[in-house]
């Protein structure tokens, strides 16, 4: 009679974790293309093979590896309840932006996790960095920290919850099918896993990136003269 309630325990973490990156919870992810829809209007992205290269560059050398590698320390520094870490990852990640609008996208999105946090989960909510400049990658670390969610589960769902928001604009641009974007979500999955593990061993000076493309169709978007997405 006491395997039943062990196993919900365990289990308490992987239905918050599934939560967080669901639909139903309010991020505002639907709203923002990371730049790809001018990559689409410039004729970087036309089909899924171009739209695997691009997703690919995010995940290893753009905000996909950049954000996975803060969100790692901060998930550490919560388990450590290191409140001057977290508040000095803010404002690294915050600084990390490469234009306007992705600082627009990573802020929007940290204040919309940390508020419907703090509406479920008030005490995990005050886990999280104060102040109004919150990076997602970092409000995301630190709640998954905060909540006893394994490290390298939570750097997959995040990572998979990034890829699968830069695919959903694509079909909506492109546009592709569904059975397309599965097919390309597919595909990436031995690289999400391998970044996720790449993440958790990295220090923190390895946060960097090289997707020069990608920066460039986010600032190019910004004067977008017909848009869909806020980024």
């Amino acid at each position: 009679m006491t395997a039943a309630p062990e196993r919900m325990v365990e289990s308490a973490p992987l239905w918050r974790l599934l939560l967080w990156c669901s639909p139903a919870f309010p991020v505002g992810s639907f709203s923002n293309s990371h730049g790809l829809e001018w990559s689409v209007e410039a004729g970087d992205v036309s089909d899924p093979a171009s739209l695997t290269d691009w997703v690919d560059a995010l995940l290893t050398a753009g905000a996909g590896w950049t954000d996975s590698v803060f969100l790692a320390h901060a998930h550490r520094a919560a388990v450590a309840a290191d409140r001057a870490s977290l508040s000095d990852l803010a404002e690294q990640a915050s600084a990390f932006a490469a234009s306007h609008e992705r600082e627009v996208e990573m802020l929007a999105q940290g204040a919309a996790f940390a508020r419907a946090l703090a509406a479920g989960w008030p005490a995990l909510a005050a886990a999280l960095p104060q102040g109004d400049r919150l990076p997602y990658a970092v409000a995301f670390g630190a709640a998954c920290g905060a909540a006893g969610i394994p490290l390298r589960t939570a750097l997959v769902a995040h990572l998979q919850a990034f890829a699968g928001m830069v695919v959903s604009a694509a079909v909506r641009l492109v546009p592709l099918g569904q059975s397309d974007a599965l097919r390309v979500l597919a595909a990436l999955e031995p690289l999400v896993h391998a970044v996720a593990e790449a993440a958790a061993a990295a220090p923190l000076n390895a946060v960097g990136g090289a997707a020069f493309r990608s920066d460039i169709a986010a600032m190019a978007h910004e004067t977008q003269y017909t848009r869909l997405f806020r980024t």
